[in-house]
């Protein structure tokens, strides 16, 4: 399966950047993105790994469930 990079905003509106059959070259390209990245810069960069692109856009805008805590 690919791994995907994506521009992400606070409103999940997101922006495809690159995919990427390798994690090695995708997990540096998405660092060296986030090092140029400003302090107030108003987005996010995202590496996600998914079948394809929809999937990928998918996992990134659902609202996942906080986890459980163990039972007291």
């Amino acid at each position: 399966m690919p791994y995907f990079v994506y521009r992400i905003y606070p409103n999940k509106t997101l922006d495809f950047i690159e995919r990427f059959d390798n994690y090695r070259d995708a997990k540096q390209h998405t660092r060296s993105l986030r090092a140029q990245l400003e302090q107030d810069a108003a987005f996010t960069y995202r590496l996600i790994h998914a079948k394809h692109e929809r999937e990928a856009e998918k996992l990134l805008t659902s609202t996942r469930e906080p986890r459980p805590m163990g039972e007291e």
